[in-house]
């Protein structure tokens, strides 16, 4: 069953680090127009990446002896928020830190754990996931992709896409068959770590309707794995890769996609003047957004005591996205109905942007359907 999500504060120590952030940020940024900014958590720019790393920012959960800080989930949580806030290009680092590297932490032997986890404090090992396949849909249970005993280790076999910068990543984290067929659903499935510049492996780039190419094909033609690319159990995969999506699923970057088309919007309101409409549009926009934001925090709270809402998230994650795709339709009507108030050209590209990408929201770490049957599930409706 669903837990409640209590109200949830951020502690002192770590609301302290906002300020120290958002100077930074003030200077690294200055210049960027709304629209890049609107890219945010898929804007890929390594060497933003590492000038976070350089600060102690990036692995800001792990221990310090793999290079990280030994902060909280609070901690992280004040660092994403103003990371995201700002529009902060995080893409090249995003997946490793949020959710490769505590799951290499959980299940990682030594040697996983010693190889990988300063790599992606330092911004030199970034990872995209292997999960969706072509034909699969949403029903990642039915994966085809395989990969077999061979005499160093494995032979991987099969296909990934929509993989978020698989074409510009290092490694990737795949769900994988090890034993059975896709007929015996969960059993059977394990998790694997590919080299992505392995013999065998090619990447393709898939361009979206705003120009951009963040996900990709990705095609294994025999990549012989050794035998440590295997991470955590054989047959495990399935519990494995449900604890990786609470991560995915839970931070406030389901929150806050469309951020820089709201602040652009604002800057043109207090410039045009006082509209009742788009103040209307605006109380309706803030209160759903505090109400996610603490919700996005009592997931912060669970996580940071140690427990794994899987529920929870999904929960956030279906509503924050609904609210991300409805900030550009809610900003388009209003600017609509001030036809004498023409728009400046930065927020009509930021707007344009968001609401050619503003499908996808409900799409990327699990669909509107798949999340809602998470949440039957866990009242028991099903």
């Amino acid at each position: 069953m669903i837990d409640t999500l209590e109200l949830t504060a951020i502690p002192p120590e770590d609301e302290a680090l906002r300020a120290e952030v958002r100077a930074f940020l003030a200077d690294a940024l200055d210049g960027l127009e709304p629209d890049e900014r609107a890219r945010s958590w898929m804007g890929f720019d390594a060497g933003f990446s590492r000038q976070l790393a350089e600060r102690g920012w990036l692995g800001l959960t792990l221990p310090r002896e793999y290079g990280g800080a030994a902060r909280g989930h609070f901690a992280r949580f004040v660092l994403s928020e103003e990371l995201l806030g700002a529009g902060a290009p995080v893409s090249a680092h995003w997946i490793a830190d949020r959710q490769s590297a505590p799951l290499i932490l959980k299940y990682g032997t030594p040697a996983q754990k010693d190889f990988y986890l300063p790599r992606i404090c330092r911004a030199q090992a970034f990872f995209c996931i292997g999960m969706s396949e072509p034909g699969s849909g949403s029903d990642l249970a039915s994966i085809r992709t395989r990969a077999e005993p061979a005499a160093n280790g494995w032979r991987l076999n099969g296909s990934k896409i929509w993989t978020t910068n698989a074409h510009r990543s290092h490694y990737m984290i795949a769900l994988v068959r090890t034993s059975g067929t896709a007929q015996d659903r969960h059993q059977g499935l394990s998790q694997v770590i590919v080299d992505l510049s392995l013999p065998g492996v090619s990447v393709r780039p898939i361009e979206d309707l705003a120009g951009d190419a963040h996900f990709s094909e990705v095609f294994f033609d025999n990549v012989e794995l050794s035998a440590d690319a295997l991470i955590g159990e054989e047959g495990a995969g399935w519990a494995q890769v449900n604890a990786e999506l609470a991560f995915e699923r839970s931070g406030p970057e389901r929150l806050y996609s469309s951020i820089a088309l709201l602040e652009c919007w604002l800057a043109h309101c207090r410039a045009a003047g006082d509209d009742p409409a788009s103040r209307a549009a605006l109380g309706s926009i803030l209160s759903q957004m505090a109400v996610l934001r603490a919700m996005s925090l009592s997931v912060a709270g669970k996580l940071a005591a140690g427990q794994s809402p899987a529920i929870e998230a999904s929960l956030v994650k279906d509503l924050g996205t609904e609210l991300e795709q409805a900030i550009p339709r809610l900003i388009g009507d209003a600017l609509g109905r001030r036809p004498d108030q023409p728009p400046p050209l930065p927020l009509l590209r930021t707007l344009a942007y968001l609401e050619q990408v503003a499908p996808t929201y409900s799409l990327r770490g699990g669909t509107r359907e798949i999340l809602r049957g998470i949440l039957a599930r866990g009242l028991g409706l099903r």
